[in-house]
């Protein structure tokens, strides 16, 4: 007896491994690659109940076939087990477990950076609740804490609180609101733009650490001078002017020493908390606050390497036409790495600080604005790759009477069809042509569900004659009310439309605080004006019908031979009409809907039916009691049947019966 308890035990002990493997095999035939701890977690349910029902049929069989039951049962339940955690799961977490984990990591590292990554994710729930935003979230329901912060202070207050408080990346969100007045109240984008990075300067010693392991050389040995006090200090990253051995002044941005793994951890959170609010209320779920997380955490990615910024710097200063007044600094490639940036120290004044009273008298202010906006529109339109962030802080008046561009982190690029898109929308606000903004906006743009093109255009008139009719001052900010205009009718602009709107609210601030009472839009469209006068010359509209003669003329040279070919097919009666069925995306997505409800209803009652079938079965092995193994299943047929048919009658539900 004693040995035959030994031998039960030995098989349960090596068939457990084997049954995780039959759990791992499973995924890989459902195609999933699933993270190794779910797979052990399933293998092991798998097991503990294949395990219970063979010592259960064993008792009452006095032991015979132990082990094949076991093999057999734990098998079935392992594979059951990949299966149910798909039903137990959210729609579609089989679809997005295919980015798990394919390969075993590091258990010690990711469990600290998941604990770190939870505990901040908890500290910045709390400020959330404690600021009362827990119900607006969906994070929790209302408590007299909050009811208690909405009567303390306007909403708009206590979110810029609550960026502050969670501080170091969410700061730089909050500063990256403040210009989304396409999206936010005015209210809400005027209290976040007095968002500031209170941040204290980094440890010399950590920072010439980080220098001289990019650089490869001691500070002493690259730069004759360097000044260990910053002059800015941000969140990300601070500035320090430095001498080279050359005798050149030049300014060094360094990256804070160890922010870059405190960022990500920050985005993860972030991108959690926003698919948590999003799940749960409908505003979130309206405004695509997912997609504008994803958004804001790509940008911040790219803003950590500084070797773009050195791109852009370049990319752009090289396009810059003669004599335009206007200087951005030469970037030193060969000290710039992804963490420490070197450029040239412009010598001026910002803006604004020029508005704050450090500013010179002989400076013609109109003719620094006119060159100012010239070279960014000319970089928007023409050149198709712009200074994003103009702001005042980022524009410099320098020594010699020029305009000088700094900070090149975010910039936009445009390619020819959006570019030739938003030309003419200018030329439609010029003109006051609601059918031509129109047809300048669906050009580009991505329609998320159908709308009326008349109702369209008669928006548009009535915002055209709202902003730009007789006695009214248009100005940049009428772009944001455009941008909601658009958003209500479902029309989704391409993100680099926003990033163009933006840039240009920004610039007008900039330009205003240079030049007070300068009206941009007139200006700019002086200056399109200007552009169209140039190239709309006998010459060129001779070569432009040239150009597009010589590029119609492979057409035309096949359109005798098209007609023919067609005459021949209605002359022989051949002539056929192919429809292409579910062309259109979401009709796709409404088939394979019903498609699969239809498998899950279909599933569900064949399941029911052959489980009634076996619970008519008399006889068969035991189970338990008078129960046997045959009725066992049948039940179980039974629940598992009931499972797909309410499943597939709340989707309904959900989706409305009517």
């Amino acid at each position: 007896m004693a040995l035959g308890e030994l031998l039960t035990g030995w098989r349960l002990v090596t068939s457990l491994p084997a049954i995780v493997l039959v759990a791992f095999a499973a995924g890989r035939l459902l195609g999933v690659k699933r993270p190794w701890t779910v797979t052990a977690l399933s293998g092991l349910a798998g097991w503990v109940a294949g395990t219970a029902l063979a010592v259960a049929i064993g008792r009452s069989e006095n032991g015979a076939g132990f082990t094949r039951n076991l093999w057999l049962f734990s098998t079935f339940f392992a594979m059951s087990g990949t299966v149910w955690l798909e039903l137990l799961a959210r729609p579609g977490a089989l679809a997005r477990a295919q980015t798990g984990l394919a390969s075993v990591p590091r258990p010690i590292r990711s469990l600290r950076r998941r604990s770190q990554r939870v505990n901040r994710y908890v500290q910045i729930t709390r400020i959330v609740v404690r600021n009362g935003f827990g119900p607006s979230l969906g994070l929790a329901g209302p408590t007299e804490e909050s009811e208690l912060a909405d009567r303390r202070a306007p909403m708009p207050a206590r979110l810029r609180r609550t960026l502050e408080e969670c501080g170091g990346m969410f700061v730089k969100l909050g500063q990256v609101l403040s210009t989304r007045s396409d999206l936010l109240p005015d209210g809400v984008v005027a209290e976040l733009s007095r968002l500031q990075d209170h941040v204290p300067p980094a440890d010399p010693a950590e920072v010439r650490a980080l220098l001289e392991e990019d650089m490869g050389a001691a500070v002493d040995q690259v730069f004759a001078e360097f000044d260990w006090e910053p002059v800015a200090a941000a969140s990300i990253a601070q500035a320090h002017r430095a001498r080279l051995r050359s005798g050149e002044a030049v300014i060094v941005k360094v990256q804070r020493p160890g922010i870059a793994a405190a960022v990500e951890r920050d985005m993860q959170v972030l991108l959690e908390l926003a698919r948590a609010t999003e799940a749960r209320t409908t505003w979130a779920s309206h405004y695509r606050v997912m997609d504008l997380a994803e958004e804001f955490a790509d940008r911040l990615r790219e803003e950590l390497d500084f070797r773009g910024e050195a791109r852009n710097a370049t990319e752009i200063a090289a396009r810059l036409p003669a004599g335009s007044g206007v200087r951005i600094p030469k970037v030193h490639g060969e000290l710039t790495t992804a963490r420490v940036l070197v450029m040239e120290w412009l010598d001026g004044v910002s803006v604004g600080k020029l508005a704050g009273g450090a500013g010179r008298d002989d400076l013609d202010r109109k003719e620094l604005a006119d060159r100012l906006l010239r070279v960014a529109l000319t970089q928007m339109l023409v050149d198709g790759h712009f200074h994003a962030d103009p702001h005042p802080g980022n524009v410099m008046v320098l020594g010699d009477g020029t305009v000088g561009l700094i900070d090149f982190g975010a910039t936009g690029r445009l390619d020819p069809m959006q570019q030739s898109s938003l030309r003419a929308m200018m030329v439609a606000v010029a003109r006051g042509d609601a059918a031509l903004m129109r047809q300048a906006v669906l050009e580009v743009a991505t329609l998320r569900r159908g709308f009326d093109d008349d109702q369209l255009e008669r928006s548009l008139a009535r915002f055209m004659a709202r902003n730009l009719g007789a006695g009214s001052a248009p100005s940049a900010a009428m772009f944001n009310e455009l941008l909601q205009l658009f958003f209500s009718f479902g029309i989704a602009l391409p993100p680099e439309f926003s990033t163009f709107f933006r840039a240009i609210v920004t610039l007008e601030g900039t330009l205003t605080t240079l030049c007070p009472g300068y009206l941009v839009i007139a200006e700019a469209q002086a200056v399109a004006s200007e552009w169209m006068r140039d190239r709309v010359t006998p010459a060129s509209l001779e070569e432009l019908a040239r150009a597009e003669l010589l590029s119609l003329a492979p057409m035309l040279r096949r359109v005798p031979r098209h007609l023919d070919r067609l005459a021949t097919l209605v002359e022989r009666g051949d002539l056929r009409a192919r429809v292409s069925l579910l062309g259109d995306a979401e009709d796709v997505r409404v088939l394979t809907t019903w498609v699969n409800r239809a498998v899950l209803a279909f599933l569900g009652g064949v399941t029911g039916i052959i489980s009634v079938a076996l619970l008519a079965i008399r006889g068969g092995p035991a189970f338990s009691g008078t129960t046997s193994l045959y009725q066992f299943f049948g039940y179980f047929g039974l629940f598992c049947s009931s499972v797909l048919v309410l499943r597939v009658l709340v989707a309904i539900l959900h989706d409305g019966v009517n």
